[in-house]
């Protein structure tokens, strides 16, 4: 029984022995083997590998191309063509077989683009490419046309949604996550500027949540350096990925044919999917509206009124027999909060009603006569805006 434990524990000291040996050449010939996938030391630098995917507006190809976004997005952009009866006089020979032959019927031509949203055929575009429009035609990156008819419009939002006449399958856009889009990412903005055929622009996303431009009621735009003009409207706005981050819509121009000086604005993906949902399910966008005139509280305008408070939302005129003031709401009010969350800005209120369905009640925070005070509010509907 000696001897065999005498050899086991020889086997043993062996082992350690040609181990140690052995560490000791690596570490001397290789060091590396012996750290890789090891913790760094306190003094050297870590770095986040990106994904091979495209994320946070990074190059999709170690070349520093973006080829392969804008493949995965450009079969999605279809170019519209839009034609419209022109109102003219009523002249004598203007129903006359000859005189039509000869100078033909007054029409009135457009041009722009639009997004393959779905595979069923609903492309997103802007209202002002397709308003008016007595026929619609639609040529896909592939060649094909098809004709297509409008399901629905939110000049609110300048977006407005057709369906393609066909059954045939359509390369729908993947649409980017809502805020996934920062200041400084990369973004591509696809297009048919000026009828030349499919282009492809790149920029930054240069702003988000651009306000107070004056374009249309409901105002949140993504604003890009991205060269966007006339014709590239309803277009899409992708990220680095091929994703769509947004819909062309305005740009800011001095020229009067509208070229681009790197100021252009997009429609952000979560308010287009939801005009897009709320048109294909009823034909319209739907919006709650009580019926207020306000102005934004600053310390200065709190000073000159005499106001407890240096913010919130002074409501200065009600509508009779709106729905503000069938709940009591009365000109003088300071709006504080709604359902409990605080109301900074008019454009808070706007977009909370607006988000809120008719005959809903929600509950206004209000500052009156120096007292606050809750008061119940029954939503009413936002009228269509008046024609221009």
């Amino acid at each position: 029984m000696g001897v065999i434990m005498r050899r086991l524990w020889l086997i043993f000291a062996q082992a350690v022995t040609i181990s140690v040996a052995v560490l000791f050449v690596v570490g001397t010939l290789k060091p590396g083997w012996l750290h890789n996938g090891a913790t760094a030391p306190d003094n050297a630098v870590t770095v986040l590998e990106a994904p091979s995917s495209a994320a946070n507006g990074q190059p999709t190809t170690a070349a520093g191309s973006y080829a392969p976004a804008a493949q995965r997005a450009l079969p999605s952009v279809v170019h519209i063509y839009t034609r419209q009866a022109a109102k003219v006089p009523n002249h004598p020979l203007i129903d006359d077989p000859v005189f039509r032959h000869f100078f033909g019927a007054p029409e009135r031509n457009g041009l722009g683009s639009g997004v393959i949203a779905s595979p069923q055929g609903y492309v997103l575009t802007a209202n002002h490419v397709i308003e008016g429009a007595d026929e619609i035609e639609t040529v896909l990156n592939d060649g094909r046309k098809f004709g297509a008819h409008i399901v629905g419009r939110d000049p609110e939002t300048d977006l407005a949604v057709v369906k393609l006449d066909t059954n045939a399958k359509l390369p729908a856009i993947a649409f980017a996550p809502a805020d996934s889009l920062a200041v400084g990412d990369v973004v591509l903005a696809i297009g048919n500027p000026f009828g030349i055929g499919q282009t492809v622009t790149m920029g930054i996303a240069s702003a988000l949540g651009r306000q107070h431009l004056g374009i249309n009621a409901f105002e949140n735009y993504i604003q890009t350096d991205a060269a966007i003009n006339r014709g590239n409207s309803g277009g899409a706005l992708v990220d680095s990925a091929g994703r769509l981050v947004g819909i062309n819509t305005a740009i800011y121009s001095t020229s009067s044919d509208g070229g681009s000086l790197g100021i252009g604005f997009a429609i952000p993906v979560s308010m287009a999917r939801q005009v897009l949902e709320q048109i294909v399910a009823n034909g319209e966008v739907v919006r709650g509206w009580i019926g207020v005139e306000m102005r934004e509280i600053t310390p200065e305008s709190a000073a000159s009124f005499g106001l407890p408070v240096k913010r919130g939302v002074l409501i200065y005129g009600v509508l009779n027999d709106s729905p503000a003031a069938r709940s009591g709401v009365r000109p003088g009010d300071v709006l504080q909060s709604i359902d409990g969350q605080d109301v900074r800005l008019p454009r808070d209120l706007l977009e909370r009603v607006a988000a809120l369905a008719p005959g809903q009640t929600t509950v206004f925070g209000l500052l009156r006569n120096h007292k606050t005070i809750n008061l119940k509010v029954t939503i009413g509907r936002r009228p269509a805006p008046s024609a221009p």
